[in-house]
């Protein structure tokens, strides 16, 4: 195969392990700190894509303004949800989170399929990132380039946010004895309010990145979120760092699958999940209970 098409197969693979990456990423850090499995994430993540599209079909408003207004909007509804329903579940098992998101995810859907119907809206890409850049062995799309950057940026700076400084010290001490932190006068049920928006904001900001790549649609959240808790799942649940790790190695391990074995590449990802939990049951950044 030519150094051109392999080097390409490597930026896709890259580009999927940075939608990967930013969608573990939030789900990480509301099961990490909210105990919380999102299973309507991938719908959010679809919401912020239509943000994008109904940002500038309606308003005219185009990638970056829909980039700022995103995850404000999103993440607001997901601080509505939060109030309204999730609270109620944080002491119960695991099953009645993972049962009520699987039933917002279908009510989310079934909404925008009602409005939408199914087939796919064209975005495009912002005239700042057209075009491609000549690398000498290959062309790098402008715009894919800017989308692994960006995901690098945001997953990092998050995971920097959360465990190297004074608020994610907050964070993590309120999801674990909120009594002794409300006592120094900080306000937890406030704070899990805005770590959950946060969290659905985070996938509000991956359907905006992804809504130029692929054609926007009711079904793009249900496509990718099984493979993202399989990503999530290999990392460690709760593992932020090893969300951002796993999704970008298995987004490009699936990107070289496609080249040497194409037949496999769409269950690579779950075969490397039996085999870690195999090994580590806990994942590969997780803790042993």
């Amino acid at each position: 195969m030519p150094i051109q098409a392999f080097l390409g197969q490597l930026l896709l693979g890259l580009v999927n392990g940075s939608f990967y990456a930013m969608l573990s990423l939030g789900l990480a850090v509301i099961f990490g700190l909210l105990n919380i499995i999102n299973f309507s994430h991938g719908a959010l993540y679809m919401m912020g894509a239509y943000v994008a599209y109904l940002a500038l079909d309606l308003l005219g408003l185009g990638f970056w303004w829909s980039l700022a207004l995103a995850p404000l909007l999103v993440g607001g509804f997901g601080i509505l949800l939060e109030r309204l329903l999730m609270r109620w579940i944080y002491k119960l098992d695991h099953l009645y989170g993972l049962l009520l998101t699987f039933g917002l995810a279908l009510i989310i859907e079934g909404v925008y399929r009602y409005f939408f119907g199914v087939s796919g809206q064209p975005y495009p890409v912002p005239d700042a990132l057209r075009g491609a850049t000549d690398l000498g062995f290959m062309m790098l799309p402008n715009y894919r380039a800017f989308v692994v950057l960006a995901s690098l940026i945001i997953c990092f700076g998050t995971w920097y946010v959360i465990e190297r400084t004074r608020l994610g010290a907050y964070l993590r001490a309120g999801t674990e004895n909120p009594m002794l932190v409300q006592a120094f006068g900080v306000n937890v049920p406030l704070m899990v309010t805005l770590t959950y928006g946060f969290g659905v904001g985070l996938a509000a900001i991956g359907g905006v990145l992804a809504a130029p790549v692929i054609q926007i649609n009711p079904l793009m959240g249900s496509n990718i979120i099984i493979v993202v808790f399989a990503v999530v799942v290999i990392g460690g649940m709760g593992s932020i760092l090893g969300s951002i790790v796993t999704g970008l190695g298995l987004g490009i391990i699936e990107g070289l699958a496609k080249v040497y074995y194409a037949e496999a590449s769409s269950t690579v990802v779950f075969v490397i999940m039996a085999i870690v939990l195999m090994v580590r049951p806990a994942g590969l950044f997780g803790r042993e209970k």
